[in-house]
């Protein structure tokens, strides 16, 4: 204990301590948030998915008050339509629109699509923000795996969907929610149609996360020139709804750690940044942490043999150019 005293009471020791404490405050006070940006998105229109609760309510909300024609993409109609009133109440804003949204669906996906592309002659951003974690194993009436469905080829159909009216509303953003539990997924298309199954609901949410970050990098190599940008990000641990479908005791637990978590409002600041801010302006094919600083993906993300791989079955399982659909961005 004297020695511990004794160092710990250096003049230099305190002198560095001091100093990394200043530094670290001053990294804080610059970190980028959404009320210090002044980007305003009058005339512009965005979709956000999964915005009826935490974090798409908030992304939703900022673009909103920004004056952007801002279509909530829910699956739930009446928790919409409470987002709907509440985004319209704390903005003022009269284009905050509900339009119903499924993504585990693909024939939802495509008549939402198809809806928007009748109404809507311009898109600005797209932020696939819905997913869901701790669903048990199950095949959709479309022979899809329910959760790859829903975070994976639900946001790959959409947005292949609406890849045309993003070209020609360019400069246009694309951005994809992922997770830092990438790092922990793995690979394997046959799980897309359940063929084959992963361990656990863990690992299969892993796993999506994954596919979204590959998804990010194989469609940012597709529109190179076209002035629309695809990034993907990590929000943080946030206490949202994601746990609602895992057992009593994994809900408490995350309850009680909840203290610790990010709050929605908080977890959606990396959202809003690759969706409005400046400084992502012309920025393709990253991954965003949850400070909204640039992070290195797992290496086999960026991979285009795998990038082709997946794209080839997400096409193949989703019907993706079947019936006359256009294959926006395939080269």
């Amino acid at each position: 204990m004297d020695v511990l005293s004794s160092v710990t009471s250096h003049p230099i020791w305190f002198a560095c301590s001091l100093a990394l404490s200043t530094a670290l405050w001053v990294c804080k006070k610059r970190r980028w948030a959404p009320g210090s940006c002044p980007v305003d998105l009058s005339g512009k229109t965005a979709i956000v998915t999964g915005a009826n609760s935490g974090i798409g309510k908030y992304v939703a909300l900022d673009l909103a008050r920004r004056n952007a024609h801002t279509i909530l993409a829910c699956r739930s109609l009446e928790r919409g339509r409470a987002a709907l009133e509440e985004i319209r109440r704390a903005t003022g804003n009269s284009r905050v629109e509900l339009r119903l949204l499924d993504t585990s669906s693909m024939a939802s996906v495509r008549d939402f699509a198809r809806q928007f592309l009748e109404k809507d002659k311009r898109l600005d951003i797209l932020v696939n923000n819905a997913g869901a974690s701790g669903m048990p194993h199950s095949i959709t009436v479309e022979g899809l795996e329910l959760t790859f469905a829903t975070n994976v080829l639900g946001p790959f159909l959409l947005t292949n969907l609406l890849l045309d009216v993003l070209k020609a509303s360019a400069p246009a953003r694309i951005v994809n929610v992922s997770s830092c539990m990438h790092y922990h997924g793995s690979v394997d298309v046959r799980c897309l149609t359940g063929e084959e199954r992963m361990k656990n609901s863990s690992q299969v949410y892993n796993s999506t996360k994954l596919m979204n970050m590959i998804f990010t990098a194989e469609l940012h190599r597709r529109l190179s020139g076209t002035g629309v940008s695809v990034n993907a990000l990590h929000p943080g641990i946030v206490k949202t709804e994601i746990m609602r479908y895992y057992s009593w005791w994994a809900r408490l637990l995350f309850n009680i750690c909840s203290i610790f978590l990010k709050t929605p409002k908080d977890g959606a600041t990396s959202t809003i940044y690759c969706a409005i801010s400046q400084q992502v302006e012309g920025i393709s094919g990253k991954y965003f942490d949850s400070d909204c600083s640039l992070a290195v993906p797992l290496p086999l993300a960026e991979d285009p043999a795998i990038g082709r791989k997946f794209w080839e079955a997400a096409e193949r399982v989703t019907g993706l150019g079947g019936a006359g659909e256009k294959l926006g961005g395939n080269k």
